[in-house]
């Protein structure tokens, strides 16, 4: 979930960017200023929350990939006979990653009197992700439960392992279906720009010398309505690219969110690459 300190600036700079660029366009009917305006108000509405995403999730896979490395060391601990809080502190001394510095700030606490319990939760604010709330949670009742907390590690610790196996499946089957969009954004793309700069022109030519002959029987092409048409598609571009980014996040892993980046660049890359040829 995008923090609403950053999604409301964007949203309102990215408006205000649109309202300028439509007061700008209707003097002169300037197209490039409009859809110059057009793509600030999108890259301003997505790329903050987009990167904050990003790091965000980033954050997340490194502390769920390193967890089970966590997990495992401290069921080993466990299975020499040393209790939970003990366990920790001696799984503490390895390395993992991201997670070293909170769960030596855990080992820390047990080692000042903090019961393991309060010490589990307390790393659970510091380190609070979909899996580590399940596992951390099924740990902290099972300890308060008694039996034989290695069994139940042992158990969360394949638990967490099987998750990003299943990730990493589902990411790879669904990352061919990403790349149909980018193909097919690609292929919508090349299209406008021949309609644009090949097709639209000899339409025109054809239409003002059919126009312009009183002996050619052919019936004139209205060529008026030519430059919306082409407004018309170089704006599809946009609303092609905008929707193909966010189906990518949401093919990736079921948020809009995760495809704010794609959709920026997608737009700003499909606009720029009809200016450069042309096309707008």
């Amino acid at each position: 979930m995008i923090p609403l300190k950053i999604l409301i600036p964007s949203l309102l700079m990215a408006i205000v960017a649109g309202i300028i660029g439509i007061i700008l366009y209707f003097p002169n009917g300037n197209v490039i200023i409009l859809f110059n305006t057009i793509i600030i108000a999108i890259s301003v509405a997505l790329i903050p929350s987009g990167i904050y995403d990003y790091i965000r999730n980033k954050r997340i896979r490194e502390i769920e990939n390193r967890l089970p490395d966590f997990l495992r060391d401290v069921a080993e601990a466990s299975r020499f006979g040393m209790t939970l809080a003990d366990a920790i502190v001696s799984a503490s001394k390895g390395r993992y990653g991201i997670l070293t510095n909170e769960i030596r700030k855990m080992a820390y606490q047990i080692q000042w009197g903090v019961p393991v319990g309060i010490a589990l939760e307390s790393f659970l604010s510091r380190a609070s992700t979909p899996l580590t709330k399940r596992i951390v949670s099924t740990i902290i009742k099972s300890n308060e439960a008694g039996g034989n907390v290695s069994d139940v590690l042992n158990m969360v610790a394949n638990y967490s392992r099987e998750v990003q196996q299943l990730n990493k499946e589902k990411f790879s089957q669904l990352s061919s279906y990403t790349v149909v969009l980018l193909i097919a954004y690609g292929v919508f793309l090349v299209t406008i720009l021949i309609l644009n700069v090949q097709f639209f022109p000899q339409m025109i030519k054809a239409g003002q010398s059919a126009t312009g002959s009183v002996s050619n029987n052919i019936a004139s092409i209205n060529v008026s309505i030519i430059p919306t048409v082409k407004l018309i598609f170089a704006g599809a571009i946009i609303v092609h690219a905008v929707g193909d980014g966010l189906m990518a996040g949401v093919l990736k892993d079921g948020r809009f969110e995760s495809g704010f980046l794609t959709a920026a660049a997608l737009a700003i890359g499909g606009y720029l690459f009809l200016l450069m040829l042309g096309g707008v």
